[in-house]
């Protein structure tokens, strides 16, 4: 594996190393052992199936249920966006985006204190991410995706978003949940 340090303290890209045939391909998507420095026990699983255009996120969780979240692609074409909301990061406010496809391979680790989202470019995706905290829904939050004062290019013309992430609040009304 390859681990590729981003300018966002914590947020790595990982390039694991693909073993490819005339019969297709293998790789191991996660070894705990790759990932150094690593302090977080996985403990659940998730799996989205979405349609071209879909814009889902930007979501985080706080408190005890702030997740971590090792995300990849099953199949399809995604771009993967985490927006940094540790109050105390030189880099708080800003984003990152990483298309994620089936093609390409690459994982991104994005730690607790980042708020995530992503959008659809293929005719559909399969998208799975694991996480260091169990979902809760009373301690869920969600910024809006289209927020003009993020300036986050989903490189899709006509956003399919759900009412939940329309009625998201604003980068400024957010409460500042996460210190370093």
């Amino acid at each position: 594996m390859d681990i590729i340090k981003t300018d966002l303290q914590g947020l790595l890209v990982i390039h694991p190393k693909v073993f490819a045939d005339s019969r297709g391909y293998f790789f191991e998507s996660y070894r705990k052992e790759f990932l150094y420095g690593f302090n977080f026990d996985f403990v659940q699983d998730n799996i989205s199936r979405s349609k071209k255009n879909t814009v889902r996120g930007l979501h985080y969780q706080v408190g005890e249920f702030a997740q971590g979240k090792l995300c990849q692609v099953i199949s399809g074409r995604i771009l993967d966006v985490a927006l940094d909301i540790r109050i105390n990061s030189p880099t708080f406010g800003k984003h990152f985006s990483q298309e994620l496809s089936e093609e390409n391979h690459v994982i991104v680790w994005i730690p607790p204190g980042f708020a995530h989202g992503f959008s659809v470019l293929s005719d559909e995706a399969i998208f799975m991410y694991k996480c260091t905290a169990y979902y809760s829904k009373e301690n869920e939050r969600a910024i809006l995706y289209n927020d003009p004062e993020l300036n986050i290019d989903w490189k899709v013309e006509e956003p399919v978003v759900s009412e939940k992430d329309l009625d998201a609040k604003l980068f400024k009304e957010i409460k500042k949940d996460f210190e370093l």
